[in-house]
């Protein structure tokens, strides 16, 4: 996979998907800038085993729903690089249950915590790409921003909302050679799915077409392709990885 760019920041990715996705960019030769917000020791961890493979990571710590840390971690990404080419906007947090038990605190903290974080980054992106005219964006959004989930108010309409303002970043980035691209994951093999019983699991895997979770791995090489030169003619487009659950 052909990268034109030269460096990448992937919002919460001390572990899980983040991890994974930050791991596969690595690989491909990019620099890799973890960002976290409390797992700290994850994100050292994880920079360690980058850099014992032959890659570049750094680690930069910064909270994704703050307007002013995220401008400056940006601004400092710059600064040490001279460019930010590549931004995965996968920092999140789910905050479950019925609507009706649902407060407004709840809604809008989920609202913040995914929506928010990602308008931020995609518009510091839009800034800092603009002036090389060069750079591609991939938020992070979800298989309930389609199909909508019992429980899952809050977080559906963050992810749905994600999905809308992709397409529209995609129009503001057009002009500048800028893309903006979504990835959905549907039910995929991490801590989150680890812990849900098995019988509950197998029910999942029975609506699944493909009859099993997938890997972290799956989702971050969706997330590359996007990112990489092999995509350069797709933007404001939306790619499922979920193994056929949502069609």
């Amino acid at each position: 996979m052909r990268f034109s760019g030269k460096n990448v920041l992937v919002t919460g990715a001390g572990r899980g998907i983040g991890a994974e996705i930050a791991k596969t960019l690595a690989g491909y030769g990019l620099k890799v800038w973890i960002n976290y917000r409390s797992s700290a020791k994850e994100a050292d961890r994880l920079k360690e085993e980058i850099e014992s493979e032959g890659n570049q990571a750094a680690v930069i710590g910064f909270d994704a729903t703050s307007e002013k840390e995220f401008v400056e971690a940006v601004k400092t990404i710059v600064d040490a690089d001279g460019e930010l080419s590549y931004l995965v906007n996968n920092a999140g947090i789910t905050k479950d249950k019925l609507a009706m038990r649902m407060s407004v605190e709840d809604f809008e903290e989920v609202i913040r915590a995914n929506l928010v974080s990602a308008f931020i980054g995609c518009r510091e992106a839009l800034k800092a790409m603009g002036k090389k005219r060069f750079g591609s964006v991939v938020n992070i959004s979800s298989i309930v921003a389609e199909s909508g989930n019992a429980g899952q108010v809050n977080y559906s309409a963050s992810k749905g909302g994600m999905i809308s303002m992709t397409k529209s970043f995609a129009l503001e980035g057009a002009p500048r050679n800028i893309r903006f691209n979504a990835v959905t994951p549907g039910f995929i093999e991490t801590e989150m799915t680890q812990k849900l019983k098995e019988d509950i699991k197998q029910a999942y895997v029975e609506k699944i077409p493909l009859k099993r979770f997938g890997s972290p791995q799956e989702v971050a090489e969706a997330v590359a392709f996007l990112l990489s030169d092999g995509s350069s003619y797709i933007t404001g487009e939306t790619l499922r990885v979920n193994g056929g659950m949502y069609m």
